[in-house]
């Protein structure tokens, strides 16, 4: 006899990938607007940190070229208190015993004139002067520091003996003057010969008035002590520049020497910028994550939704694995096109912010590479339970849910 026939059992279904992509993206397909709602959280928290990286490295890269261009070979020296609460004058010779320093390129000075005030005309109060500076100046002042003129000339050899004076960018706004004009400077007449523009290294000059060393010596009793010492040294040689300017200005008390580099200032605002663009990147993911939770809700109310569809693919020879993958997959689809909309609202942010500042345009590939990986993750992990529920759901049960 023969054996008896085994009941025919329905076989098992394959799936590929094709057709497992497109039965994901047939339930965002049949709920577009909660698909779109849904993926904003995504979107939101991938432009966040697009936008954050990439203005943010647009900011740096601005101030990285503004670092080169200004140099970073700039040293300052000053004078400060010494040991026993003293504040001693740097020496007449200070500017020449620190060129005989080797890497140095050029160094000058300006020497504050104690009790001189600039004034736009003499019926003004002397007690106005509006924080402007008055001081002599080396004629290669200009030269160390890399200024530029907004208008007139410098100082040279014929004007620095005679009552001329040039204005830094500040002083000159803060008077209403220009070069042409007469300023009244510790109860003398002096002619505005030029206007400097701003200098970045050197702000304190920006709100000065510069007279040659002669005529300051002479007509306002100048003591002839330099207040600032500005030095060029070779780029490789600016620590050990540093290491010794102190004593070379001052050998008989070098602890009364204040020593400095301008451009830390914008190195510090670099490591702000930084810190700043931390802090949003932060929140940023905060977003993200709040977007991903925005997921796991749609998705399990999904498989709620969608129990018939899930018990009938189940009768049909559908797996349980099938089954989770249809439903991942959805999840991960879901959070891959919010973060590609997140990707290009935070490269359009990026490109108008950094086109309005006048910075260049940094296209932040690791930030988008990363958003993109993210948003996979995202979706993966919000999706897993979901899936994973919907996988475990029996046929029967699913096909009597009504």
């Amino acid at each position: 006899m023969k054996p008896a026939s085994s009941p025919l059992l329905p076989r098992t279904a394959r799936l590929r990938t094709s057709d497992l992509i497109g039965v994901g993206l047939l339930g965002l397909r049949g709920r577009p607007l909660r698909a779109i709602l849904s993926g904003l959280g995504i979107a939101i928290g991938i432009a966040a940190m697009v936008a954050v990286l990439g203005i943010g490295a647009a900011g740096q890269a601005q101030l990285l070229d503004k670092i080169a261009s200004l140099g970073t070979n700039l040293l300052t020296v000053e004078p400060g208190q010494n040991l026993v609460g003293q504040n001693p004058p740097l020496p007449d010779e200070a500017v020449d015993m620190v060129k005989r320093i080797g890497p140095i390129r050029s160094a000058t000075a300006t020497g504050t004139v104690k009790g001189a005030t600039v004034r736009r005309t003499d019926k003004i109060d002397p007690r106005e002067s509006q924080g402007i500076e008055v001081a002599a100046a080396h004629l290669d002042l200009l030269e160390t520091l890399d200024g530029k003129l907004a208008g007139g000339t410098w100082l040279n050899q014929a004007t620095a003996r005679y009552p001329a004076v040039v204005l830094g960018s500040t002083a000159a706004r803060l008077l209403g003057t220009g070069p042409g004009q007469q300023v009244f400077i510790a109860g003398q007449w002096f002619t505005v010969v030029g206007i400097l523009k701003p200098l970045e290294l050197a702000p304190e000059i920006n709100n000065s008035a510069l007279l040659g060393w002669e005529v300051a010596a002479a007509r306002l009793g100048f003591d002839g002590h330099p207040t600032r010492v500005y030095t060029r040294s070779v780029d490789a040689s600016v620590d050990a520049v540093r290491a010794v300017l102190a004593r070379t200005a001052n050998p008989r008390d070098p602890s009364a020497v204040q020593v400095s580099r301008p451009s830390d200032a914008l190195t510090a605002q670099l490591a702000a910028k930084n810190t700043f663009s931390s802090l949003l990147l932060g929140l940023g993911a905060v977003s993200l994550l709040v977007g991903g939770v925005g997921v796991a809700n749609t998705m399990i109310i999904s498989v709620l939704e969608r129990r018939q569809e899930i018990g009938l693919r189940r009768a049909l020879g559908a797996r349980r694995r099938q089954i989770l993958l249809q439903f991942l997959t959805e999840a991960v689809a879901l959070s891959v096109l919010g973060g590609l909309a997140g990707a290009a609202i935070g490269l359009a942010v990026v490109t108008v912010y950094a086109t309005y500042q006048g910075w260049p345009t940094v296209i932040p590939a690791t930030a988008i590479a990363g958003g993109v990986t993210a948003s996979i993750a995202i979706g993966a992990i919000a999706g897993l339970y979901p899936a994973m529920r919907a996988g475990r759901l029996p046929p029967t049960e699913a096909l009597t849910a009504g």
